[in-house]
C-alpha cells in the first residue's frame, strides 16, 4: 500500500484530500505546517506528498527543498498544491524541486489522476534505484576480484611494491610480476583503454594469459615478441573496440639487465645514483603502437643497464594526466621530478609519490585510473 503525506494548515483541505484518496486504497497521514510535514516526512517516508504552497512558517517550495535535498526522500513525488497559475510560478516551483502541481479549487478525477501518475514515476525511481544499488554491488564484487588478481608485494631477492587507484570501482589498469626462472623476472603494466567492466574483462584476461603462459611455442623472455603475440590476440575489431598500452619488461639479476618494449605506452622510469648530485634518470620506452590497433603494428626491444641502489618505476597515465587546482594538465616531466625527489628516501617512497600527486588533483577522486610499480634492486 502506497503512503501519501498531505502538508496544508487548512483542515478542510487536509479532510477532502484525506477522504478522496483513502478510497482509491492509500495510506494517508497529515501535517498542518511546513516542519511538522518534513518530521513526518523523515518518519514515514511516503511514496507521495501533496503540500500547500502558501502556508504560515516553512511554505511550499521550502519544504520541497528540504525533501528533494534528503537522499533518503530524493525520489519522493511532490505534489504543490496551489492558487497560483502563472507560468512563472511554475517555473519556481520546478526549480524547487516540485514534480507536479494541482491548482485550487481542487478537481477530483484530476487529483487522482495526477497521484496516480506521480506513485508510478515514484515507484520506477524505486526500482531503478534498486537495481543501481544491485548493479554497485556486483562491480565492487567484480572489482575486489580484479584487486585479488594483483600480485603481492616481494621483496626477496630484489623489492617490488605497487599501488592501485581505479577512478572508479572498477578499472582498466593491471599489472604483474613473475619469476620466469630463479634469476629473470617478468614485469608489466597495461591500460586498457576506458573504465569499467568493458576496460576491466581485457586487462583481466591478459594476465591470466600471461601468468598462465598460454600463448604457446612464445619466448617470454623477449618483450617485442611477447606484445607481438598480444597484438596478434587482441585485435580491437573482435574485443569491443577495446585496445590497451603496455610496458613489459624482463630483469636478468645476474647480468644487472633489464630488455623491455613498449606499445603507446608511457615510459618506466630508472632512477639511480648515490647522492642527488649524481642522480641519473633514464627514460625507458621504445616505440610501438598500442595493442589491437592495427594488425601489423611492429614491436622493437631495447636494454639498459642497472646500477647499484636503482629504482624503477612503472605506471599508468594516470599518474600524471591530472588536471591541477589552476585548470591546467600536470606533465609527465613533473610526475619525474617527484620521483627523483624521494629516490633517496629509505622508506615510504611510494606514499611520498602518492601524497604529491594528491596534493596536485583538483577534484576529490582522480580522473583516470592510477597505477604505479615500484621495483627496488638493492
Amino acid at each position: 500500500m502506497f503512503q501519501i503525506l498531505i502538508i496544508d494548515d487548512d483542515l478542510s483541505i487536509q479532510i477532502l484530500l484525506k477522504r478522496i484518496l483513502q478510497k482509491q486504497g492509500y495510506e494517508i497521514f497529515t501535517a498542518s505546517n511546513g516542519e511538522e510535514g518534513i518530521t513526518q516526512a523523515i518518519a514515514c517516508r511516503p511514496a507521495l506528498i501533496i503540500c500547500d504552497w502558501i502556508m504560515p512558517g516553512l511554505n511550499g517550495l521550502e519544504v520541497c527543498h528540504r525533501i528533494k535535498t534528503d537522499p533518503e526522500l530524493s525520489t519522493t513525488f511532490f505534489i504543490l498544491l496551489t492558487s497560483l497559475d502563472s507560468v512563472a510560478d511554475r517555473v519556481q516551483g520546478l526549480d524547487a524541486g516540485a514534480d507536479d502541481f494541482i491548482t485550487k479549487p481542487i478537481e477530483q478525477n484530476e487529483l487522482k489522476a495526477r497521484v496516480r501518475a506521480g506513485l508510478r514515476l515514484h515507484q520506477l525511481s524505486q526500482d531503478l534505484r534498486t537495481q543501481k544499488l544491485r548493479l554497485e554491488e556486483e562491480l565492487a564484487e567484480a572489482a575486489e576480484y580484479m584487486r585479488s588478481l594483483l600480485p603481492e608485494p616481494i621483496d626477496k631477492p630484489i623489492n617490488i611494491t605497487s599501488r592501485f587507484l581505479p577512478s572508479r570501482q572498477l578499472g582498466g589498469d593491471c599489472f604483474d610480476y613473475y619469476w620466469l626462472d630463479e634469476d629473470c623476472l617478468a614485469m608489466y603494466l597495461l591500460d586498457t583503454a576506458g573504465h569499467g567492466l568493458k576496460a576491466a574483462l581485457p586487462s583481466i584476461s591478459v594476465l591470466n594469459l600471461l601468468r598462465s603462459r598460454a600463448l604457446k611455442n612464445l619466448n617470454y623472455y623477449q618483450p617485442s615478441e611477447v606484445l607481438k603475440s598480444l597484438n596478434e590476440t587482441f585485435q580491437m575489431n573482435y574485443q569491443n573496440d577495446k585496445y590497451f598500452t603496455i610496458w613489459y619488461g624482463v630483469y636478468d639479476r645476474i647480468q644487472r639487465r633489464i630488455t623491455y618494449a613498449s606499445a603507446g605506452h608511457p615510459p618506466a622510469i630508472l632512477i639511480s645514483g648515490s647522492s642527488p648530485t649524481n642522480t641519473e634518470i633514464q627514460i625507458l620506452r621504445t616505440p610501438g603502437m598500442p595493442v589491437g590497433m592495427f594488425p601489423e603494428a611492429q614491436y622493437v626491444d631495447a636494454c639498459c643497464h642497472v646500477e647499484k641502489l636503482s629504482s624503477l618505476y612503472i605506471f599508468s597515465d594516470g599518474a600524471y594526466e591530472i588536471t591541477k587546482i589552476d585548470g591546467k594538465l600536470w606533465s609527465l616531466d613533473a610526475f619525474i621530478q617527484i620521483l627523483a625527489s624521494v629516490h633517496y628516501h629509505e622508506d615510504f617512497q611510494l606514499e611520498r609519490v602518492l601524497n604529491c600527486i594528491t596534493a596536485v588533483n583538483s577534484k576529490d577522486t582522480f580522473e583516470d585510473d592510477l597505477s604505479i610499480l615500484l621495483v627496488k634492486f638493492d
